[in-house]
C-alpha cells in the first residue's frame, strides 16, 4: 500500500471520506503514530463542527478524543453565524504554519470537500453575500422550486450546475446569486483561483468502503445512537433560543434540518430518525462522488480494519526519523 511520504517535506496530511467512515478514529491513530516524530494536531475540516451547542447531531469528538490530540476549528462559532470555504482556507493556512512552528504535523480531517478544494486550489475573489439578491432568489424558489432554479443555473453556468444536485438550495442559490450580482459564473471564479493556487504538498488519504452497505449500517447505527443520547433535546434547546431558523447554514446541517422539520410537522422520533438516516446516506453518496473525482487521492478501505492498521504502522515507520 502506498503512503504519503516523498522526499519533499509534507505541509499537512488530509484524511477525508464520507460521513461515518471512521475519519476521527483514523486521525487519532495516525496522531498517536506520529508521537515519535513530534506529534500532530488536527484541523477539523467539517462545516458542522465549527458550531457550539451542536455536539450530539454532529458526532463531535468526545472530550477524551479532544484532549488526546490538539484540535482546531471546533466550537468556534455560534449557530447564528456562517463560515465559508474561503474562511476555512485562510484559517487552515494560518494553522498549518503555526503547527509546523511547534514541530508537529497538521492533520486536516473531515468530509466537507469544498473546504479542501478551497485550500488546495486557492482562494478566489467571489463577492460577499448580497442579502437583497439572495432574498429575491429564495422568493423565486418558493414559487417555482429549486429544481427549476437549478435548470436556470444550467443555462448560465453549466459547469456549476453539473456538480450541484437540483435540491442543493444553498449552493444553487449561491451560484445564481454570484451570477446575478456580477454577471460572472461561479465556475469562472474557481478557475481563476485554481490558476493562482498555492504549491501545497498535502497528500489526500480517503477512507472509502468497499461495501456500501457497511457504510449504510454505520450511518443508521450512529443516528440511532445520537437519538438515544438526546439529539432531539439538543435540537429543542436550539429552537428555544428564538433567534435561530431553518434557513441558517447551521440548521441546514444533515440531521438538524430533518429534526427541525420533524418538530414543525409533529412527527414521531422514529420518523425523524428515518428521515435523518436517509438524508445522511444521500450526503455520503455525494461525498463519495466528489472523492472519486480526485484522482490524486490515496484510497484506504474503510471497512477493512487491518488495512488501516497496517497503513498507519507503515506511515509511522517512514515518517519517523
Amino acid at each position: 500500500m502506498s503512503t504519503p511520504t516523498q522526499s519533499r517535506s509534507l505541509d499537512a496530511i488530509a484524511i477525508v471520506g464520507p460521513t461515518a467512515s471512521g475519519k476521527t478514529a483514523a486521525a487519532l491513530a495516525l496522531a498517536q503514530a506520529l508521537q515519535a516524530r513530534g506529534g500532530a494536531e488536527i484541523i477539523s475540516m467539517d462545516s458542522a463542527l465549527v458550531y457550539r451547542g451542536m455536539d450530539i447531531g454532529t458526532a463531535k469528538p468526545s472530550r477524551d478524543e479532544l484532549a488526546a490530540v490538539p484540535h482546531h476549528l471546533i466550537d468556534t462559532l455560534d449557530p447564528l453565524q456562517s463560515y465559508s470555504a474561503a474562511e476555512f482556507a485562510r484559517d487552515a493556512t494560518r494553522l498549518i504554519g503555526e503547527i509546523h512552528v511547534r514541530g508537529r504535523m497538521p492533520l486536516l480531517v473531515g468530509g466537507t470537500m469544498l473546504y479542501l478544494k478551497a485550500l488546495l486550489e486557492g482562494l478566489n475573489d467571489i463577492p460577499a453575500a448580497n442579502p437583497q439578491v439572495r432574498e429575491a432568489i429564495q422568493a423565486r424558489a418558493a414559487q417555482v422550486g429549486w429544481p427549476a432554479l437549478h435548470a436556470e443555473l444550467a443555462q448560465v453556468d453549466p459547469e456549476s450546475a453539473a456538480r450541484l444536485a437540483p435540491g442543493d438550495s444553498q449552493r444553487v442559490g449561491r451560484a445564481l446569486e454570484v451570477w446575478t450580482a456580477t454577471g460572472q459564473t461561479l465556475s469562472s471564479f474557481h478557475q481563476c483561483a485554481k490558476a493562482s493556487a498555492p504549491d501545497w504538498h498535502i497528500p489526500v488519504l480517503s477512507l472509502e468502503p468497499l461495501d456500501r452497505s457497511w457504510l449504510h449500517h454505520r450511518i443508521a447505527q450512529r443516528f440511532e445512537r445520537m437519538m438515544a443520547q438526546g439529539f432531539m433535546d439538543e435540537v429543542r434547546l436550539l429552537r428555544k433560543r428564538g433567534d435561530l431558523h431553518p434557513d441558517l447554514p447551521s440548521m441546514r446541517c444533515v440531521g438538524y434540518r430533518q429534526a427541525w422539520q420533524g418538530l414543525d410537522d409533529d412527527r414521531s422520533e422514529k420518523e425523524i430518525a428515518e428521515r435523518g438516516i436517509f438524508a445522511t446516506r444521500q450526503l455520503a453518496k455525494r461525498q463519495i462522488t466528489w472523492l472519486r473525482s480526485m484522482d490524486h487521492r490515496q484510497v484506504i478501505a474503510a471497512d477493512t480494519p487491518d488495512v488501516l492498521t497496517q497503513w498507519v504502522a507503515q506511515v509511522r515507520r517512514e515518517l519517523t526519523p
